[in-house]
């Protein structure tokens, strides 16, 4: 007791800060916003106590683990809860004010998770006693547990438990596979505590069965003056610790490889983590079973219902749930912007990085920059909103590679087989004239489509259509000067789907161009498809959108539910669309196209030079 109340004495102080400090908005989308500490009161109590088992974690190699939680207060009321901290102790951290906007809470440490007493005791506002089991991932640092009095709104703290650990809380963690610039290579990305003066970073790997090499891997990381403005830079923020990234190259094509990350360590010992395996890319043009899973606005959840106020990513495990269930029959996963939501609150990275291990440590996990990754005021994304919470951009681009010439930036193009995609980034300027205009040509008009028949567009923000309700309410299909711009491009280059997140459902049009349907039918396309199919798949996880209640005749088919895309490449003239609920994965929607090279070539409307004949 004598320790905590030393701990506690601390807390004294870093309250008396936050005391000084106010904020003036929460985040709608990020429940560790909801916590108002900067009205939070010191309230030490005898008869309340907290108590965590075990004291250290991961002893068999593991990087999650369930604790028990025992606690109790004379005085207990339905709004006590308890906070999760991490680091323990974490009283050297103090957050100045920020401007022009502040989020709610100004906590110098946010906590990683919360959760309220009576969850799991519905007796406890009676007998003042109660267990809990929480999960923790490895995070590279130690946890404290604090049992709070008078709800979110206003906060008591009256106790606070022992400290517990993982035995080595800087492990290696978390892989995270994308594709590399070329098509025969794999980048390797994952978290640690070893900065490059402590140890060297490493992947061991080669073909199952065969000989291993080292390939060295580059660290980076980033700092509380990278992220543009609060909670990132206040109370969101917590050390992200290494991210290292190896480039596995020359790979054979369609072949299976066996991975492990490595840490070299100056006193000559190595730290290792499991063993992972992957199947490298096929040649641009093989032809071979293809199977792409698409889309946006995931977001993370708690296993153990953590962290869920305002309950607003509530499919998301149920999507993570189904891709693992059917990893053996995925190839590569996109999610289209929107990623984990973490909003400036660093410690949600972490989270969401190991919710989606067992799928990104086995098949390419190609991400795409959203407004919740990028946005803020004065930083040159193209809306000027708060949606990052600070980040701007920083934490994606360092937690993921992508194979952009510019990482900042976001576009890219990679090719898998016998698919060709474009990734735009919709919170940069993409109107003509523009660098990511430019880019967006090269990559739409450099495909050879006798190669590569199945032309994707892939982005974030819905350039092409929606029917959902604050669209139509604006008086709009899509977001300003969207397709306007690029619609010819699409047309032109003949992109067969372009599909999106940002809104949270599921939406399919015919194809189409211009507003008008250039082909009759649902479900099966045979021959030139003369426009663009487009795809509103941002329902994997995130709180959903309504839709309005007119719906176009573009409009194929709408859910109001969670789900996610799957495209598969039988041959050079066969693709199969699937639309798949996350709660059951049963496909709910569909279409093929059937073509051939020919049909590709084919002149319609726009998508042949006019001094042609065929024009």
């Amino acid at each position: 007791m004598d320790m905590m109340r030393v701990f506690g004495l601390t807390w004294v102080a870093i309250l008396w800060v936050c005391l000084t400090l106010h904020g003036v908005a929460s985040d709608d989308h990020q429940p560790l916003s909801k916590i108002a500490i900067h009205k939070a009161t010191f309230a030490l109590h005898d008869l309340a106590y907290i108590k965590v088992t075990p004291p250290i974690l991961g002893i068999k190699g593991g990087n999650s683990e369930w604790v028990t939680l025992d606690y109790g207060h004379s005085e207990p009321t339905a709004d006590d809860w308890i906070g999760v901290f991490s680091p323990a102790n974490f009283s050297a951290s103090i957050c100045p004010a920020e401007s022009p906007r502040t989020y709610a809470p100004l906590l110098c440490t946010a906590p990683i998770k919360f959760q309220y007493a009576n969850h799991s005791n519905p007796k406890y506002k009676e007998t003042g006693r109660g267990t809990m089991r929480l999960q923790l991932i490895n995070q590279r640092s130690d946890f404290s547990f604090v049992l709070f009095t008078g709800g979110l709104s206003n906060p008591k703290l009256v106790a606070v438990s022992n400290v517990i650990t993982f035995a080595n809380p800087k492990a290696p963690v978390y892989p995270r596979l994308a594709q590399g610039k070329s098509w025969n290579e794999m980048t390797v990305t994952w978290t640690s505590g070893y900065g490059i003066d402590e140890a060297e970073p490493f992947v061991e790997w080669g073909p199952i069965g065969g000989e291993r090499t080292k390939s060295p891997a580059g660290t980076l990381t980033f700092h509380r003056s990278s992220m543009c403005g609060a909670p990132a830079r206040t109370v969101g923020w917590r050390h992200p610790g290494f991210i290292h990234t190896s480039f596995l190259k020359d790979l054979w094509p369609n072949s299976l490889y066996i991975y492990r990350l490595g840490h070299s360590q100056f006193n000559g010992t190595y730290v290792w983590s499991q063993n992972y395996k992957f199947k490298s890319s096929p040649y641009p043009g093989q032809e071979s079973l293809q199977q792409v899973i698409i889309f946006g606005d995931m977001g993370k959840d708690e296993m153990d219902g953590s962290n869920e106020y305002n309950n607003y990513q509530r499919g998301s495990l149920n999507t993570t749930r189904q891709l693992i269930n059917d990893l053996e029959n995925i190839d590569i996963v996109f999610h289209i912007g929107d990623i984990c939501y973490a909003n400036g609150y660093m410690s949600q990275w972490d989270q969401f990085t190991a919710q989606i291990e067992p799928i990104a440590s086995r098949v390419p996990y190609m991400i795409a920059s959203g407004n919740h990754e990028r946005d803020w005021p004065g930083t040159g994304s193209f809306y000027g909103n708060y949606d990052s919470g600070g980040e701007c951009g920083v934490a994606a681009q360092t937690m993921f590679y992508t194979p952009a010439e510019n990482r900042a930036k976001f576009w890219y193009a990679t090719d898998y087989g016998m698919f060709r995609f474009c990734i735009a980034h919709t919170e940069e300027d993409w109107r003509e004239g523009t660098e990511q205009y430019k880019f967006i040509e090269h990559c739409l008009a450099s495909v050879d489509r006798q190669k590569q028949p199945w032309l994707i567009f892939l982005a974030h923000r819905v350039l092409g259509y929606s029917s959902s309700e604050w669209y139509m309410e604006e008086g709009t299909t899509e977001e300003p000067m969207g397709r306007e711009t690029l619609q010819k491009l699409w047309q032109k280059y003949k992109v067969d789907i372009a599909l999106f997140g940002h809104v949270h459902n599921y939406e399919r049009t015919c194809p189409i161009y211009e507003n008008i349907c250039t082909r009759k039918g649902r479900d099966y396309y045979q021959g030139p498809l003369n426009g663009t199919i487009h795809v509103v798949a941002g329902g994997a996880g995130a709180s959903l959108t309504e839709f309005a209640n007119f719906q176009p005749r573009w409009s194929l088919y709408r859910d109001f539910d969670y789900g996610f895309v799957k495209l598969t490449a039988f041959d050079h003239s066969n693709l199969l669309f699937e639309y798949k609920k996350s709660r059951d994965g049963k496909v709910y929607d569909s279409f093929r196209i059937s073509r051939d090279y020919r049909d590709i070539l084919a002149c319609f409307a726009d998508s042949c030079p006019p001094g042609t004949l065929a024009s």
